[in-house]
């Protein structure tokens, strides 16, 4: 599939957008990098009864079969590693070091994952317990065993910040346990999606209707993936906001719901904390995806007396990171996702501005860079958890510096003053302090000392942060339903 020849995958096959098509602009430089289909309402509802009728027979294929399918996969992706990467950083702006490293290698090493995830067994066998004879039935030893069986048809919504890793996580685990997937790609950013979809279903082979793909630039074709009955589950990546519409339209229907939303990182340091560590963690705001990411260490939570040392640590920090073009050489930040995203981070800054707050470094446009949705590193000191930079996420190059006095605990109780709580993390020359410090956060996930993921690890967030969780075997588990089987022996 060609630019400009992008289209919906329904049932096995390839149609245009019953709405048309609409334009995917780099964000680097403003151009159009291709045109994506404009799904209609009922193009939607045809992949979810594509997926429905597909369901049946897909359910009842072997572990074989499936992890056979999955790791084909695998090889495909690492064949077009070369016609991805350029793709994705010409859509999502990542720098060439992001885009080579991350967004389509981890693809191949989820669906690697996942073939294996497929032969994974995960019944659970109990014991045999004697009964008494009662009203309902005669007496005996009842022996039972919980059953993991697939949900049925998911609805798999990606965000834009990695669109390819992020999709992969969700139709791998969905397809190993055996359901059907509409795949609905970010509307920013779709082209490196279908892309991976016309190589799943067109050279890996997986049968009609088990993978469907849908796009749209407008809420409505993907609400009604949300409300059809056809769909059973909703993994969905993204905004708190589109996460609680989400949440109440599906609740109608009693969808199965993996939400993984918003976050506001904190980042507690302690007074006995290696500044040098924690800077080179928070830094990663800046560097990783130019902070589009809903786990960065964002909020910065520190004790008085290392506040004047981690300030300065992140002034200097600032000013090693080039921001410019993702494809030149030694490019560390690269611009937002769009035009329109870029404005909402410059509000933010300027909202922290008006509440009191100083920016340390940056908080404008880089010079020099006319063209795309650029925005600074910035840093904000002098914050109070009462303002909007410190309360809400801004998904961009900023963090905000709170100081705080006295012991742990009330740095614990600023970083838990939250709405959110995906991803937070303790600096702390003590591990066992630190430790201690994280057990108190009211988190799905705790780094120590670290910004490091352990992709085994369960992953998702408590609050407005999110519903449910995924990751390793954990993945498995999200697209199952348990089934008790209970029998007399």
């Amino acid at each position: 599939m060609t630019s400009g020849s992008f289209k919906n995958l329904i049932g096995g096959q390839w149609v245009d957008g019953a709405d048309g098509a609409y334009e995917i602009h780099n964000p680097a430089n403003g151009s159009v990098v291709g045109h994506a289909p404009e799904a209609s309402v009922q193009q939607s509802l045809d992949a979810a009864r594509a997926a429905k009728d597909a369901f049946a027979s897909w359910s009842r294929t072997t572990p074989e079969y499936r992890a056979e399918l999955l790791s084909k996969a695998a090889d495909a992706v690492r064949a077009h590693s070369a016609d991805l990467v350029p793709l994705v950083i010409s859509e999502t702006g990542c720098t060439a070091a992001v885009g080579n490293t991350m967004q389509v290698p981890q693809v191949v090493a989820r669906f690697d994952r996942y073939a294996r995830g497929a032969m994974e067994d995960l019944d659970i066998p109990l014991s045999p317990m004697e009964m008494p004879a009662t009203a309902l039935a005669p007496g005996g030893i009842m022996g039972a065993v919980i059953r993991r069986i697939p949900v049925g048809p998911v609805a798999c919504i990606s965000p834009y910040n990695f669109p390819l890793v992020n999709i992969a996580g969700k139709i791998g685990p969905a397809l190993a346990t055996g359901n059907t997937v509409v795949v609905r790609p970010a509307s920013q950013d779709p082209l490196a999606v279908i892309e991976l979809c016309r190589i799943l279903n067109d050279e890996v082979g997986f049968p009609e209707g088990v993978i469907n793909c849908v796009t749209g630039s407008t809420p409505p074709s993907g609400e009604a993936l949300v409300e059809t009955r056809d769909i059973d589950m909703i993994s969905f990546t993204g905004s708190t906001g589109v996460g609680l519409r989400i949440a109440e339209v599906g609740g109608r229907t009693m969808k199965r719901l993996l939400l993984e939303l918003g976050g506001k990182g904190a980042a507690l340091v302690l007074e006995d904390a290696d500044v040098k560590t924690a800077v080179g963690a928070i830094m990663s705001v800046w560097a990783f995806h130019s902070g589009q990411i809903c786990t960065a260490p964002t909020r910065v939570i520190v004790h008085r007396s290392k506040y004047d040392e981690l300030c300065s640590g992140l002034v200097q920090a600032a000013g090693y990171l080039k921001v410019g073009d993702p494809l030149a050489l030694g490019t560390v930040v690269g611009p937002l996702i769009t035009e329109a995203h870029r404005a909402r981070v410059e509000s933010y800054i300027a909202a922290g501005v008006a509440e009191g707050a100083t920016v340390a470094v940056g908080g404008g446009r880089p010079d020099g860079l006319d063209q795309g949705w650029y925005v600074e590193p910035t840093l904000i000191t002098e914050c109070r958890p009462d303002m909007r930079v410190v309360r809400e996420e801004i998904f961009g190059p900023v963090v905000v510096v709170v100081p705080f006095d006295g012991d742990d605990e009330a740095g614990i109780a600023i970083a838990n003053d939250s709405d959110f709580g995906l991803y937070d993390y303790v600096f702390s020359g003590d591990s066992g302090r630190a430790l201690r410090a994280g057990q108190l956060l009211r988190a799905g996930n705790i780094g120590i000392n670290t910004v490091q993921r352990h992709h085994e690890a369960c992953f998702g967030g408590t609050k407005y942060s999110g519903v449910g969780r995924d990751g390793g075997s954990f993945g498995l588990h999200a697209y199952t339903e348990m089934q008790s089987m209970v029998w007399s022996r």
